[in-house]
């Protein structure tokens, strides 16, 4: 009967709810004129930062540690910037009859970013799965999608991509990894104000992509993009990121299993290998895409937040798998003329 209860991951996840608020912002009171120059500079700004941060955060240790275990990260990497994208180019078929040609641009876009970090490590730990692997594997992602990324969306979507051009190529580089690698270099000096003040550098993060939000929705607002979008087509958006999610979450837990590979690693590659980053997307496509990224990050916006309450079911549930409660559960020495006591040991966290 506690089953029935109103289960927690019902509640739209906050940021959530904080990134559709600035997108109603932008769509009210869109940045005109000067205010929209002043946002945009101070949009590039804050995403040479956020890539700085990022730098600045990647333990060096933890990622050559973390080649030990090349097979599970080799695997969530194919499953990020091969069968992601592969399946995108499947959704082609789609056009016109689910997706426009501007929302698919947007959802092969999706398929080309990086794997999250904190929530694969959150559900990874819920579920009781490889931990370490799955802060490796999302690091490696993203460091590796600073490069990939850019790279695919200029061999899948060219200048279809709604400006992506050499120049792009070069403010990829220039906003994204210089910051980066500047991060990294100044690791040994400033990781541990980094550290020390990880809560307070969250929130530039997230104020960081709010803004990035703000920017590239007020100009698709001005630009008149959004006459564009219909509620049909976006239900056929949502139709779509459903069935991929799907395939993915499927494809990852059984397709490693047939790999070999045991049931933490299994975890931490199903929930690394099927999920995107908002956090390093959204500041890519407004680099790549300019004037059109408003709607090139509106399927990468949902895909986030059906990934997040999806995923946080299927945690829960592994978490009561019969494998995860004798593992929870300490082997008890046999003590003559006794039994073991069935059902009295406690769950682990």
């Amino acid at each position: 009967m506690k089953r029935l209860s109103r289960p927690s991951w019902l509640p739209i996840d906050p940021y959530v709810l904080l990134l559709l608020g600035t997108v109603c912002l932008a769509a009210l009171l869109p940045a005109r004129g000067t205010a929209a120059d002043v946002a945009s500079g101070a949009s590039t700004a804050a995403i040479a930062f956020l890539f700085f941060l990022y730098g600045a955060r990647l333990s060096t240790r933890e990622a050559v540690d973390g080649l030990r275990h090349w097979r599970l990260h080799v695997t969530v990497l194919v499953c990020t910037f091969v069968v992601f994208p592969v399946l995108g180019l499947a959704a082609r078929g789609l056009v016109p009859v689910l997706l426009t040609h501007p929302l698919y641009q947007g959802f092969l876009f999706l398929a080309l970013v990086p794997s999250t970090i904190q929530s694969s490590i959150a559900f990874t730990s819920i579920a009781r799965g490889n931990v370490p692997a799955a802060i490796c594997a999302g690091s490696f992602s993203s460091l590796v999608g600073i490069v990939i990324t850019p790279l695919l969306a200029a061999a899948l979507l060219g200048n279809s991509g709604g400006g992506f051009s050499a120049d792009s190529m070069v403010k990829i580089v220039l906003q994204l990894l210089v910051p980066f690698v500047a991060g990294q270099l100044l690791r040994p000096w400033i990781g541990g104000f980094v550290t020390r003040h990880k809560k307070v550098l969250g929130l530039v993060d997230r104020g960081s992509i709010l803004l990035v939000v703000y920017t590239a929705f007020s100009e698709g607002m001005v630009r008149g993009i959004w006459h564009q979008v219909s509620a049909v087509r976006l239900g056929g958006l949502l139709v779509v990121e459903a069935v991929l999610l799907a395939v993915m979450l499927l494809l990852t837990w059984y397709g490693a299993k047939a790999l070999g590979f045991g049931r933490g690693d299994r975890i931490a590659i199903q929930f690394a290998g099927s999920k995107k980053s908002l956090a390093s997307g959204l500041p890519m496509a407004s680099v790549l895409f300019g004037a059109h990224a408003s709607l090139a990050v509106l399927p990468l916006m949902l895909f986030h937040q059906m990934q997040l309450m999806v995923c946080a079911v299927i945690a829960k549930r592994r978490a009561h798998d019969p494998e995860a409660q004798e593992e929870a559960v300490p082997p008890v020495t046999p003590v003559a003329e006794s039994r073991p006591a069935v059902g009295t040991g406690t769950p682990g966290r």
